[in-house]
């Protein structure tokens, strides 16, 4: 008879669980990253490229009003320039965040409004922020008007997209249920509906963010005389790398300080009463009409199935 003898691992082999944990590689990317940039920083033949500590002390001179640079007559500096950003930002991601949300419902809830938005919201998709931002600059000028409108333009689409996916996802056992006891449609809205959409209403919340505020750097960089996009712009025709590049990382802070300040605990507070739940992907896929298992009005479904209404109301779905 033949044993099978089997040898449990040492303790001591293989790395130690703290450096197989998400922690450590969290921490470990920016050390990465900022080995490849003194890579490229002592291989690259350049003498416009900057080195990490050039950045950081221009950043820090930035931070501390100690640089010196005046971006205008009125001595604005980053505080002031982010401000004005910021305030563009808000404005424009809130307007995009009700427009998007109501036309949303819309096309989710009606296949006439969803055949109605259909060519312009993948038109807009599809279209260049870079075309915009020339566009509004042209018409609009250098004011706040053209960088705001140029986040509602990038944001409204992803925000119609979400909850529009949203709709198409609520159950349709309890919509079947809620009309069958004759609920009316706005509590049917209002219970069923919004509850079910709310993975995708953070999700459109954050793609809606993250998209405008590419769209409003770019518009102030071609149309605009303020604002932080400005401000990188400034630094790329003055030929000061390390300008370009701490502006940037600027950027990274405040959307890593947003991420984790504001939206992780929005999203944590709104799912505190249900289990966690896997990350919801962003709908990019066909813009096509309600499939026939979505959330539908009752009239729509009458006119495409050819129910009669007064069977419809007794109640047997």
């Amino acid at each position: 008879m033949a044993t099978v003898v089997t040898t449990a691992p040492s303790p001591g082999r293989g790395l130690p669980g703290w450096v197989k944990s998400p922690k450590f590689a969290r921490i470990l990317f920016p050390f990465v990253v900022l080995g490849i940039w003194y890579f490229i920083y002592y291989t690259l033949d350049s003498r416009i490229f900057p080195a990490p500590q050039t950045v950081a002390v221009f950043m820090w001179e930035e931070i501390t009003l100690t640089s010196g640079v005046r971006y205008s007559s009125a001595a604005e500096n980053i505080y002031v320039q982010f401000g004005i950003t910021l305030m563009r930002l808000t404005i424009g991601f809130f307007i995009a965040l009700i427009l998007g949300t109501i036309i949303g419902l819309a096309v989710g809830i009606s296949k006439k409004v969803d055949a109605f938005f259909h060519d312009w919201v993948m038109g807009v998709l599809a279209m260049p922020a870079l075309v915009y931002a020339l566009f509004l600059g042209l018409a609009l000028g250098f004011g706040n008007l053209g960088p705001i409108l140029a986040v509602v333009i990038a944001g409204t689409p992803f925000v119609i997209i979400n909850i529009r996916e949203g709709v198409r996802n609520t159950p349709k056992e309890l919509i079947d249920m809620a009309r069958s006891f004759e609920v009316p449609q706005n509590k049917i809205t209002r219970h069923v509906l919004l509850p079910s959409l709310m993975p995708f209403f953070f999700a459109a919340i954050r793609y809606a963010y993250a998209v405008g505020w590419k769209g409003l750097v770019i518009t102030e960089v071609f149309a605009s005389d303020r604002g932080m996009g400005w401000t990188i712009k400034f630094w790329y025709d003055a030929h000061r790398a390390h300008g370009v590049i701490g502006y940037a990382i600027f950027f990274i802070i405040f959307a890593l300080a947003l991420e984790k300040l504001v939206f992780d605990p929005l999203a944590d507070r709104a799912f505190k009463w249900r289990p966690k739940m896997d990350a919801v992907q962003m709908a990019e896929g066909d813009f096509g009409g309600v499939q026939r298992e979505g959330f539908l009005l009752i009239e729509d479904q009458e006119i495409e199935e050819g129910v009669d209404t007064t069977v419809a109301k007794g109640g047997n779905f």
